[in-house]
């Protein structure tokens, strides 16, 4: 951090200079002080109050907070005193601790749990963290905390050092562009419309301030939770040094306790949330593009997926649907009669969704602007003027989503189009994006929940307030239905409102590769419906290029093909029959998994755990996993190597810990090491691994198209004990938060001689369908005989490629697949 201090420095020396001129022009001296940085001294009192221990020097305090038995805050007050205590990442504070203490010893102060501690030393303040199984240290730097008064806004410009060992590496951030691993980088995190970026390119438009540490084969986690313009640092100026700092508000951060990566991101989503169960629909194919209109151009495009027999669940409208940009109005030229189009699209199985902007055209003729005005909701600069930028309306202003006035307010701006049937809203423009100047000026003031402050303090929490906004409005206009809303930018804490993609990305070789570690890298940064624009939202994809994307994008939690005005179409079918036919068949893949995938969110939403795991998570004792980057599990049971170089018909493959099942061939290969496996462009390298239970939906043309009658069960023999998750409800209702859903957890257990599958359920839901057509992979020995629930199954077959078939009843208890 020494060139940002020498910067700090530089201002300083400056402002010493401008002071000797103006001294010289002018007697009265006008004592500008320039920036000095501040450090804490020797702790001097320590008090407690329930769960909060605070050490001070004196003039400073700190605050060691225990939030859970694996999570402890810290924050810094430099003048002893603190801010009030709001979070828009952290709802709630406290979580349950079993047992904690404060011990004070000769040279330092502990503060502990059953799994971590907190030592404090006397001496020079210095913070460390023990995990009590595994020893793993997170220790500060000489004068880690510190600050620097800010002469021009108040308050403090804070920093934090911990040590960087040679052996350490990091992760997360959200969807920074680069290499998984952060080692070795700088990162800022400033909520940026950033068009076309590149790699390595920084900042982009969002900002999670987590990270995940890992060294000794042991993880941490830390969330710095500050909304003003921040700063990593991982080694990058100083080898042997992190560093976060911000240019405002305050120095608090959590640490939290692994020893596994699993452990931390659940953790961190014990704190900020997880994403609701989403409407079952979004997790089908959805088209769009800047913009399909008129209204003959959208009924085309549906057509053609019927036609030609590609599933989609959703069409886009862009900004070109309203009437000269202005939200919530149509441009009665293109679509003349909306309520009527999205119900033709309907009856057909397709959900439409509309883009929403924050900017609202100065019209006095606009009702929204008119009603915004009179209610003063839109955000004002220091001195009272209304904030005003062009967009695409043009000259706009815009709403304080900051305010919860405002918030409700908004929400219910989209009663009408939820009366008409649009199923999704899509918050675009909302870095805040500004043309020209780039976002708002720093002093536009906000209300921040009654916890004022200016735009430097809320610019990185206003894309996420605003679909917050959406979303809460949303729920209650649509009373039981889960909405759906999708956001360019947002702050740590966003998943509990919507869904990501990570943004104007470019029809190139090298942004499909960005995407597959961006979506990856949002995942464990508990962001966990995420995708990308498939094909390149600029720039003109070949067919194989958008074929291999549509590969990628069939595992991608957020499976949306995207691009902008000025390129030439890319639907599933613009390149020509041959690419359309691979097209449709991972399309239709991903339908036909679809309670695969549902399971999976289940899983999130329920336990934390992330959709898209990569390599390093499966396994971190093999810190060289960490460079396959381009590797990712979906849930832990599919292993996706997708495509990401032109003109290749294989591709190296390296298997994790375990066996594992090629996914077309059935073929078993033993994990920890490295295969070449055949990769044409009709086909992608996955794998299963063994024990699982995948099921499998009939292919359909949209979700829910037709009734399902029966559940394919694939289940993949294992030497060793596996459990499987199948998770079902209404999808599309919140009933499931009143137990209306049914968990089901398969446990395979084989060897030579037989097969045990046995079957528990949880929840009060009732699928519609009897029976599981049962496919068994890897068998090693003839069947003889099956046994289901003390029931001998006498139908049953195995094919050409060894798979066993039969059928059963959805509600068994035990299967029994034995030679004897």
């Amino acid at each position: 951090m020494e060139s940002q201090n020498d910067k700090k420095e530089e201002i300083g020396d400056l402002i010493e200079k401008e002071q000797e001129i103006q001294h010289l022009n002018n007697p009265v001296d006008i004592s500008i002080k320039p920036i000095v940085k501040q450090y804490l001294g020797a702790v001097k009192k320590v008090k407690k109050e329930g769960n909060r221990f605070y050490f001070s020097d004196g003039d400073a305090r700190v605050e060691i907070r225990v939030v859970s038995d694996d999570i402890i805050r810290v924050r810094l007050a430099p003048h002893g005193v603190f801010l009030d205590d709001f979070s828009y990442a952290v709802p709630e504070v406290d979580q349950k601790v079993s047992v904690f203490k404060m011990q004070e010893h000769d040279d330092h102060y502990t503060v502990s749990t059953h799994a971590v501690t907190c030592k404090i030393e006397k001496a020079n303040f210095h913070i460390s963290f023990h995990d009590n199984i595994t020893n793993l240290v997170m220790v500060d730097e000489p004068n880690s905390m510190h600050w620097e008064e800010n002469v021009d806004f108040g308050g403090y410009y804070i920093f934090a050092t911990k040590k960087c060992h040679p052996e350490e590496n990091f992760f997360g951030l959200g969807d920074k562009s680069g290499n998984f691993n952060l080692r070795g980088r700088r990162f800022v995190n400033w909520n940026t419309d950033a068009y076309s970026y590149g790699w390595n390119q920084d900042p982009l438009y969002r900002t999670i301030p987590f990270y995940i540490g890992l060294h000794n084969q042991a993880a941490y986690g830390i969330f710095f939770d500050n909304t003003f313009k921040s700063y990593f640092d991982f080694g990058s100026e100083d080898v042997n040094k992190t560093s976060f700092w911000s240019d405002g508000g305050e120095l608090q951060y959590y640490y939290i306790h692994g020893p596994h990566m699993m452990d931390v991101v659940k953790r961190y989503a014990s704190l900020t949330g997880t994403h609701p169960m989403p409407p079952k629909w979004t997790l089908g194919y959805q088209q769009c593009r800047w913009s399909y209109y008129p209204e003959s151009k959208v009924r085309d495009i549906a057509k053609n997926f019927r036609d030609r027999k590609i599933p989609c669940d959703a069409i886009y409208l862009d900004i070109d649907y309203m009437d000269g940009y202005r939200c919530f109005t149509w441009n009665k030229k293109y679509f003349s009669d909306p309520r009527k189009m999205i119900k033709d699209l309907s009856d057909d199985g397709f959900k439409t969704v509309v883009m929403i902007d924050p900017g609202i055209k100065v019209d006095d003729d606009y009702w929204v602007f008119k009603e915004g005005k009179e209610k003063r909701f839109f955000c004002r600069r220091s001195d009272d003027y209304y904030m005003e930028g062009h967009v695409w309306p043009g000259r706009c202003q815009f709403p304080d989503f900051t305010n919860p006035k405002v918030r409700a307010w908004w929400g219910n701006l989209y009663k009408e189009f939820v009366d008409m049937g649009v199923a999704g809203f899509w918050n675009d423009m909302n870095e805040p994006a500004v043309f020209g100047s780039g976002t708002f000026p720093n002093d536009v003031r906000h209300n921040y929940d009654g916890y004022r402050g200016s735009h430097r303090k809320a610019h990185n929490v206003y894309g996420m307030q605003m679909v917050r906004s959406t979303y809460e409005g949303l729920k209650k206009l649509m009373r039981n239905k889960r909405p759906f809303t999708i956001t360019r930018a947002g702050y740590a804490g966003m998943q509990r409102f919507a869904s990501v993609w990570t943004g104007d990305n470019i029809a190139t070789w090298e942004h499909l590769k960005i995407g597959n570690i961006q979506c990856q890298r949002l995942s464990v940064s508990g962001v966990p419906f995420c995708g990308t624009d498939i094909g390149g939202f600029s720039g003109e994809p070949d067919g194989e290029l958008f074929t291999r994307w549509i590969q990628l994008g069939t595992f991608s939690p957020f499976m949306r093909a995207h691009s902008a005005g000025d390129t030439a179409e890319r639907e599933p079918w613009s390149f020509g029959e041959f690419f359309e036919d691979i097209n449709r068949k991972f399309i239709e893949l991903r339908y036909r998994l679809m309670p695969y995938l549902y399971s999976v969110f289940w899983e999130h939403h329920r336990y934390g755990f992330p959709i898209l795991r990569p390599l390093v998570m499966l396994e971190q004792e093999n810190i060289s996993n960490s460079f396959r980057q381009d590797e990712f599990t979906y849930g832990d049971k599919l292993l996706i190597c997708p495509v990401l170089e032109q003109g290749a018909i294989s591709r190296k493959v390296y298997l994790p810990k375990g066996s594992w099942y090629n996914f077309w061939t059935n073929e078993v290969l033993i994990g920890e090491n490295e295969y070449t496996v055949e990769a044409k462009i009709d086909s992608m390298p996955i794998f299963v691994r063994a024990g699982s239970v995948i099921p499998e939906y009939p292919v359909m043309q949209y979700v829910d198209e037709k009734a399902i009658t029966e559940v394919a069960l694939n289940i993949y023999h294992s030497d060793y004990e596996v459990n499987s998750y199948m998770y079902e409800d209404h999808g599309d209702t919140f009933a499931y938060e009143q137990d209306i859903y049914l968990e089901k957890r398969f446990t395979v257990k084989g060897d030579n001689s037989q097969l045990k599958v046995i079957q528990r359920s949880d929840g009060l839901y009732t699928p519609n369908y009897e029976l599981y057509a049962c496919n068994v992979a890897g068998l090693k020995f003839q069947v003889k005989k099956i046994i289901v629930d003390n029931k001998e199954i006498k139908e049953f077959f195995t094919d050409d490629k060894h798979i066993l078939h039969f059928k059963c009843n959805k509600n068994f208890t035990e299967i029994q697949i034995s030679s004897l």
